[in-house]
């Protein structure tokens, strides 16, 4: 057994941070598919997270960032008040290299193996046409296109229920949820932060943006010129007069060099597993940075694909979406009441929902 593997199994079963129910490695060599199921929690009913197809630098890599955000979706769907566990896929491999519909269809027989334990839908790297091939082998698929009985992008509610998030914390530290005039950096302006631009804009917020991708930088600054670019994150995250940082790209993003340095009073994006590692959230309040808990703003997506199973209906699931706003607020609430920072208090809310239902 490999140190990389062994650290990978002392996490699944002999940590906090594991204790998933089920692993589940799948290799189809015909199509080239290497992937990776984890089901973190069934006690609220069928597990419910994307599929992120990534080049990863290791399988071990990907085992791990795939525990990780299946036990990350365990605490977003409590959260959001759904009836549904936590899990997450991972394909391993560049997506613009090696997808192919075989690939596709091949990953879904894996997850319709499953019978039913998890219920897919888009993340990084696979879309809404990728959903519709994946469909034709299992039925558990969401995300899909509405002409195939979908409820198309997800990162529309995504990127709305960042913005309640950003508003409820406006309202917490500032007493006002309006975003005018604030100054707010969105790293990563992709599938979902081209969306929360637009969000802002609208809210009269002053807009500073960056992207590994220069299209995506490019596409924002030709619809919207007000709008402003820095190179890259690291610059992002300096810019003076900052008053909220939007991460939205991978996570990882609150580590030990970045939060000393950050100007923004607030941190609240959509991307996932924000924090590095356990404590970032006690230097985030230390240093007086409100931290809005990822998986709680960036719900909108799971809420939408989750309404899917039951017969989409987009303004059902905007009205669910803006009630983000009242859970955040009621984050920061018990976060003051119990003496801990946000993240520790939303854990506890969504532990005990869980909780809860395993006793029930």
């Amino acid at each position: 057994m490999t140190e990389a593997t062994d650290g990978v199994l002392h996490t699944l079963f002999r940590t906090d941070q594991g204790g998933h129910e089920q692993v589940v490695l799948c290799q189809d060599r015909a199509s080239g598919l290497k992937a990776v199921i984890a089901i973190h929690s069934t006690a609220l009913g069928p597990a419910l997270g994307g599929t992120r197809f990534y080049p990863y630098a290791s399988e071990e890599e990907a085992v791990s960032d795939a525990l990780n955000l299946a036990r990350g979706m365990s605490y977003k769907n409590a959260m959001a008040g759904l009836d549904h566990g936590g899990g997450k896929a991972v394909i391993i491999g560049d997506p613009e290299q090696i997808k192919t519909e075989e690939l596709l269809l091949a990953y879904g027989r894996f997850v319709a193996s499953l019978g039913g334990r998890y219920v897919t839908a888009c993340d990084v790297g696979t879309y809404v046409a990728d959903m519709d091939v994946v469909a034709r082998e299992c039925r558990w698929t969401t995300g899909r296109s509405p002409e195939n009985g979908g409820a198309g992008d997800s990162s529309v509610l995504t990127a709305f229920g960042v913005f309640q998030g950003m508003r409820a914390s406006a309202q917490h530290l500032w007493g006002d949820p309006s975003l005018r005039g604030r100054k707010v950096g969105v790293a990563g302006v992709g599938k979902v932060g081209h969306h929360l631009v637009e969000h802002l804009l609208q809210d009269g917020a002053e807009v500073v943006v960056t992207d590994v991708r220069e299209e995506s930088v490019r596409r924002v600054l030709d619809r919207h010129p007000a709008v402003t670019a820095v190179p890259d994150t690291d610059a992002l995250i300096r810019v003076e007069g900052l008053d909220i940082y939007a991460p939205c790209a991978l996570g990882g993003a609150l580590h030990d060099e970045s939060v000393p340095v950050l100007t923004a009073r607030i941190v609240c994006g959509a991307a996932n597993n924000q924090l590095a590692h356990p404590g970032v959230e006690k230097d985030l309040a230390d240093r007086g940075i409100l931290y809005a808990p990822d998986y709680v703003v960036n719900a909108g997506g799971v809420i939408q694909v989750a309404d899917e199973l039951h017969g989409f209906d987009f303004e059902r699931c905007r009205a669910k979406a803006a009630k983000i706003f009242d859970t955040t607020l009621a984050i920061f609430a018990r976060a003051k009441e119990d003496g801990i920072p946000p993240a520790a208090a939303a854990d506890r809310i969504a532990e005990h929902r869980m909780a809860e239902a395993r006793r029930s």
